[in-house]
């Protein structure tokens, strides 16, 4: 009785977890991210370069976005015609812009993103969870085969290949889940790992990492009665997010308040806009920062080259 309840319990949040990662449909940028008409018909009279940038720029400048690609451009999407939110990219196979793109997975025929990474997450937890239970609960009967323990019938093999399926099934969900809470501790995807985020200032691989506690409720949320749900519970609304910054960006103006601080810690946590109220709490006692919208010193990378071009980034 004790086997058949644990095994229907870690069932049905497999398959919960599992339904809501297909059908949670990815998240996209709302409608402020895309480009007006006028926008639109400035950007394809001006010729490729600087000219464009400096629509992108006008256009943009109100949007909480912190994120340049290689050459310091703003963040286009000529499909979508939307300047990208930090850490959306276009999906060729879905062929539409993604917030907080993880990757396409063909298990799932979804997005991973935003909307439905809690639940990617906990369906490769389930999952190995219920793949090990099988395995454990197999284990006395594959004993039994190979010592000839069992009736001479055809379900033996049947315990034998269920035992093999479920552990070599339990091998690759452990490695991939435990891929996924590495990404989680560090408040990166896996885009970021092969790309690392290039901000205003320089490139840097852990700009959006806020510590273990706060990078963990970034994705499961602030109630713990949620966590182990497949109910939507993560902080933010996609299109912002907190971040990390050793050094103080070129183009942020900070606050006369902030300037004591400064030498007193080295690493500050302030937003690059204004977040939204359910992020804002996450950089609690932390210096704030203005955006001045000022333009940049020349100098700068990408701001003064007059071949600069959009980048369009998958």
């Amino acid at each position: 009785v004790v086997c058949l309840v644990a095994y229907h319990i870690f069932f049905m949040l497999f398959v919960w977890s599992y339904w809501k990662t297909i059908f949670t449909l990815p998240m996209n940028p709302s409608k402020e991210f895309h480009l007006s008409y006028s926008d639109k018909e400035c950007l394809e009279r001006e010729p490729r370069g600087e000219s464009q940038q400096e629509v992108l720029r006008r256009a943009a400048k109100d949007l909480p976005i912190y994120t340049r690609t290689m050459s310091g451009a703003i963040r286009y999407c000529d499909r979508c015609h939307l300047v990208k939110p930090d850490r959306c990219h276009h999906c060729s196979v879905c062929d539409k812009c993604i917030l907080k793109m993880d990757h396409h997975c063909p298990w799932v025929n979804n997005c991973v993103g935003f909307s439905n990474y809690k639940f990617f997450l906990l369906f490769l937890a389930y999952s190995l969870l219920y793949c090990l239970f099988i395995a454990a609960t197999d284990l006395q009967y594959f004993i039994k085969f190979w010592t000839n323990g069992l009736p001479d019938t055809q379900a033996k093999f049947h315990i034998m290949f269920l035992f093999f399926a479920a552990a070599m099934f339990s091998v690759s969900l452990s490695s991939l889940f435990g891929y996924h809470c590495w990404l989680v501790s560090k408040n990166k995807s896996t885009l970021e790992v092969f790309r690392a985020p290039i901000f205003r200032h320089r490139t840097d691989k852990n700009g959006f990492s806020l510590g273990f506690s706060k990078n963990l409720r970034q994705v499961f949320g602030d109630e713990k009665k949620y966590w182990l749900l497949p109910v939507f519970s993560s902080l933010g609304d996609g299109c912002s997010f907190p971040t990390c910054l050793v050094n103080q960006d070129p183009e942020q103006a900070s606050t006369p308040g902030s300037l004591n601080s400064t030498s007193k810690n080295e690493n500050h946590l302030f937003p690059a806009k204004p977040l939204r109220d359910s992020q804002s709490h996450l950089l609690t006692d932390t210096p704030s920062w203005a955006d001045t919208g000022g333009k940049a010193e020349k100098g700068k990378v990408g701001m003064t080259n007059p071949a600069l071009t959009m980048e369009n980034e998958t």
